[in-house]
């Protein structure tokens, strides 16, 4: 083994592990190789621009500016409001109602921790007050942000439609079934949560209630419509149509809600400018620590590698799977899909896996990995909303985790589950 591949492989594992930041891990062992192998430092810095310099990159930080002024615009609350009409009354609404106001929040903000931010706030108080326990209120706003990187537009399939170089708009009506799947069984599981701690329904809503919740709610009911509407009729591409989220949220916030001022805008701008960032470093450093991972063909060897000692392409999945569940749940998703891409789609490619059924995959697992412990981001934002610890949480997802990895293998095994809305397949 070279001592570039060492750097590359153990180097890396051992500064994460460290818990050094993985954008400046990432860096500090792209410098190392350089050096190592006599290559001209400059190349680093070429990289970093090449890899900042995609047009479809600039969706992520407008989705997540969008999904920002969505919240302080109101229409986060407006969407509860809608939700807790239709099912507050049923065995388990009120957690129910999380569910379908962050099924529509996701087709607004495409962001998973945004999600679970929007929603949790909100209804993690009301659920605690309404007799639900606090650790379960904490684990189904977690689990519901997982809605957000599955439910179009998303944040996780365009990351991965520049890794894979694939249609992001195909990646993105991959993702719907196993959405409303994940969604489906965690209404579920609210009702059997309910019905077992005996938890108390909550009045049936009068019809001029319910006509005056989705008077109040058209905007934001309209605003998935608006962006998916122009994407996939070929008005704008995702990144514009994140561009018009944004343009969207500011009308509406300032002008028909006007829970937004003008003064406030520059702070919204700030909260997300420090998320992306934090993406966007990520993806930019990863260029470089990409170049060399296939100058140095790991990727290709290690597929090689698994296509000579594993000939069952159900085998192959369900081994990628367990491996990506756990390094999901150590690790970082963006992280993940960028450093590890190459290799993914190597060993896709070996085993005849189709290209957006694999990004199907790929996210569905990044998708779970954002509620799942210890280091989920969705968690993080949990703990902070509802003031529990990260174990009080953890032990209460568990059955929510339980419902996505079925959801999971349904993704894996079943081509045409995810592929159902992707025309051509």
């Amino acid at each position: 083994m070279s001592a570039s591949v060492l750097l590359l492989t153990a180097g890396f594992a051992s500064l994460v592990t460290l818990g050094i930041p993985f954008a400046i891990a990432i860096g500090v062992i792209v410098m190392l190789v350089l050096t190592a192998a006599d290559i001209e430092p400059a190349f680093l810095a070429q990289q970093l621009v090449a890899g900042s310099q995609s047009f479809s990159l600039l969706a992520i930080p407008l989705f997540m500016l969008a999904g920002e002024l969505m919240t302080a615009g109101g229409l986060s609350q407006r969407l509860i409001d809608v939700a807790a009409v239709l099912v507050r009354h049923r065995t388990g609404g009120l957690a129910m109602v999380a569910v379908l106001a962050a099924l529509v929040f996701s087709a607004i903000s495409g962001s998973a921790p945004a999600t679970t931010a929007a929603i949790g706030a909100i209804l993690i108080p009301a659920m605690a007050k309404a007799g639900y326990d606090r650790a379960f209120a904490a684990a189904i706003a977690v689990s519901a942000g997982v809605l957000g990187p599955l439910i179009p537009p998303s944040i996780a399939f365009v990351i991965w439609g520049i890794v894979a170089e694939q249609s992001i708009g195909k990646l993105f009506l991959s993702g719907i079934v196993p959405g409303l799947a994940i969604a489906a069984g965690l209404l579920v599981v609210c009702y059997v949560h309910a019905k077992r701690n005996s938890v108390p329904k909550q009045e049936k809503a009068r019809w001029p209630e319910v006509r005056e919740a989705f008077a109040r709610g058209k905007w934001a009911l309209l605003s998935p419509i608006v962006v998916l509407g122009g994407i996939y009729g070929g008005i704008f591409t995702p990144t514009e149509a994140a561009g018009m989220s944004c343009i969207y949220a500011v009308i509406i916030g300032l002008f028909v809600e006007r829970q937004m001022s003008i003064k406030a805008l520059p702070a919204i701008v700030l909260r997300s400018v420090r998320t992306s960032a934090i993406v966007t470093a990520i993806i930019a450093v990863s260029a470089g620590f990409g170049v060399l991972i296939a100058q140095e063909q790991i990727a290709t060897g290690f597929a090689a590698w698994l296509a000579s000692h594993v000939t069952q392409k159900w085998i192959a999945l369900a081994g990628l799977n367990i491996a990506f569940f756990l390094l999901a749940a150590v690790m970082d998703e963006i992280a993940i899909m960028v450093i590890l891409g190459p290799m993914l789609i190597a060993i896709a490619t070996k085993f005849g896996v189709d290209p957006i059924h694999f990004g199907a995959i790929i996210v569905t697992n990044v998708s779970i990995g954002m509620a799942a412990p210890p280091i989920g981001y969705c968690l993080f934002v949990g703990m902070a909303i509802s003031g529990l610890s990260l174990s009080q949480i953890s032990r209460a997802i568990w059955p929510h985790i339980i419902v996505m990895l079925i959801v999971l293998f349904l993704t894996t095994y079943i081509p045409s589950f995810a592929l159902m809305f992707v025309s051509g397949k």
